[in-house]
């Protein structure tokens, strides 16, 4: 059996329908205890996320930094901003248009690692992640 198509009924003051491909891309970069520097296996990451946003047509990043649980909420909200706008400037720097970065901090209200017990616990919690919205080119 096959079902007849409706027809599209088109009125004059109707908008073309655009299809937009939303591209969603997830990086982490890692930080040193108590740092904002990004390192280099986060500057790495960030080297291929730079590349993959060449191919798109950028409508926005958000770079959303974290902290692990270690210190003062106000210290770890300050700190996890200072890490976004690192990550931020290193992407700046590779050519995407700062006016197309957000930067937001999260302190250690969302740990990746909960609860910390190892070093390496807490390694994962120092991390900046980063979403990116565009439309493939």
């Amino acid at each position: 059996v096959v079902a007849k198509a409706e027809e599209a009924v088109v009125t004059p003051d109707a908008k073309p329908v655009v299809n937009a491909q939303k591209v969603t891309l997830a990086a982490d970069a890692y930080f040193d205890y108590d740092k904002s520097v990004v390192k280099a296996e986060g500057k790495a990451k960030l080297n291929d996320l730079a590349a993959q946003i060449g191919n798109l047509n950028l409508e926005t990043l958000v770079a959303t930094g974290h902290t692990d649980s270690r210190g003062s909420d106000k210290y770890n909200q300050a700190l996890s901003l200072r890490r976004a706008n690192a990550v931020k400037a290193y992407l700046v720097s590779k050519g995407i248009a700062a006016d197309r970065i957000l930067v937001e901090g999260k302190g250690e209200s969302e740990l990746a690692v909960n609860p910390e017990k190892t070093a390496a616990d807490y390694a994962a919690n120092r991390r900046v992640i980063i979403e990116v919205v565009g439309t493939a080119k």
